[in-house]
């Protein structure tokens, strides 16, 4: 499964092990039908051994007439017993990963961590979070690291929001909330669309935009004040709301890998890859609702 890294990388599923017979065409009358197998044709999860042949010389051979009965009566294996990514596997990678960066967020707080070592833990996480992007493999002890010291920085940027604008942590967390409720309810009734067409479209306009900051911050640290206004004024609204929907983009685009990763057969290792793009997409909606909301507070 691709990494869902909002800026830097949006590549396919890895092509680790996998299962034969998982690039055919799903099954008539099924939601997938009338769809390609993305993975169809070079299929990343296809075999690349021949399976062992049930019946070739050995003691398979002296299986009595019950044995046999047994084996072809018991149930067919299910994603579980094949090692398959489940929407259960994802859930709970999710929640492990959200609920690291929510309790170092919430240990940063009380603690009152110093901005240095907030900012200094957003740097770990970044590059972390790079590595794991650049990776052709889920490591989840990577991406647990990204979790933690995401969580330390969230909890340190937070507290300053606080301090300055009450209450705006819990306001861009309710937001949050609302815009990942609201694209799922838009994925899965088919209001947003995530294709090839779609996919372009947005990193395009993701490494535009993070550009765009890059040379504001740039700007800011060397003339002081907001740089070139992108962040502050009616020119911050428009660039947050446009973060905002940068982010929503990418949690569509998260939707989708997962759907195709569970319909398709993906390795449950790719469960975490999974987790670790949706926190990624989360934490970025939520950076750019700060940022908004202290805005309109202003």
């Amino acid at each position: 499964m691709r990494s869902s890294n909002p800026v830097f990388s949006r590549r396919g599923f890895s092509r680790s092990g996998g299962y034969a017979g998982f690039g055919a065409a799903p099954q008539a009358g099924s939601p997938a039908a009338g769809q390609a197998n993305p993975y169809a044709g070079g299929n990343p999860y296809a075999q690349t051994q021949a399976p062992t042949n049930p019946y070739a010389a050995g003691d398979q051979q002296n299986l009595t007439p019950d044995q046999l009965q047994q084996m072809y009566g018991a149930p067919p294996a299910g994603p579980l017993q094949t090692g398959r990514m489940t929407m259960d596997d994802v859930v709970m990678r999710t929640g492990m990963t959200l609920g690291t960066v929510i309790v170092a967020a919430a240990v940063a707080w009380i603690v009152q961590l110093p901005v240095g070592v907030g900012f200094g833990a957003a740097l770990v996480a970044m590059v972390l979070g790079l590595v794991q992007s650049f990776k052709r493999t889920a490591s989840p002890a990577l991406i647990m690291g990204y979790a933690l010291f995401e969580g330390l920085f969230l909890g340190v940027i937070s507290q300053v929001y606080n301090d300055r604008w009450s209450g705006i942590p819990m306001q861009a967390v309710l937001g949050t909330m609302a815009v990942f409720v609201g694209v799922l309810v838009a994925y899965k009734t088919r209001l947003i669309r995530v294709n090839a067409r779609f996919q372009r479209f947005v990193l395009a306009a993701a490494i535009g935009f993070v550009l765009l900051m890059a040379v504001n911050l740039l700007f800011a640290a060397l003339g002081g004040g907001d740089g070139l206004g992108f962040r502050s004024g009616g020119l911050g609204i428009v660039f947050g709301l446009v973060g905002v929907v940068l982010g929503a983009a990418f949690l569509a685009m998260d939707f989708k890998q997962i759907e195709d990763g569970v319909r398709y057969g993906a390795p449950r290792e790719e469960s975490w890859l999974a987790a670790f793009g949706l926190t990624l997409s989360l934490v970025w909606i939520y950076l750019e609702l700060l940022r908004l909301i202290s805005i309109f507070r202003d």
